[in-house]
């Protein structure tokens, strides 16, 4: 299959996602603001990588926590999601869902926390 074609049924995907998980009604996903960053479809279109995200105020083990209550939510919504997927993509096959944190928010986010103190400690100097 064309490598374009692959390109933009991940796009579309993504896309379709972020607006399914916003209409998901498990608490546990809708009480945190989750995105989906991006989504990995394999060439015979059969498996799905989906990479998600959340933003909120709790760090360390409090965050550990909400990740795996998030995971949790997402896996219980996953034949909600996979069946609203396939109503709105048209596509023979709707590939099979699998949910993976993306921490790559978080890290930048980590990285501009050190990068905003180093400033500030030349600055002071």
């Amino acid at each position: 299959m064309a490598n374009y074609r692959i390109r933009r049924i991940n796009d579309e995907m993504t896309r379709e996602l972020c607006r399914i998980i916003r209409n998901v009604k498990d608490p546990r996903v809708s009480g945190s603001l989750t995105t989906v960053t991006g989504c990995d479809v394999s060439p015979d279109l059969k498996y799905a990588k989906v990479f998600y995200s959340f933003l909120d105020d709790v760090e360390g083990e409090e965050a550990e926590m909400k990740r795996k209550e998030i995971k949790k939510g997402l896996e219980s919504a996953k034949g909600f999601i996979r069946r609203e997927l396939a109503m709105t993509l048209n596509l023979r096959i709707t590939p099979e869902l699998t949910f993976v944190p993306d921490t790559s928010v978080e890290y930048g986010a980590k990285i501009s926390k050190i990068l905003k103190t180093i400033n500030e400690e030349e600055k002071n100097d």
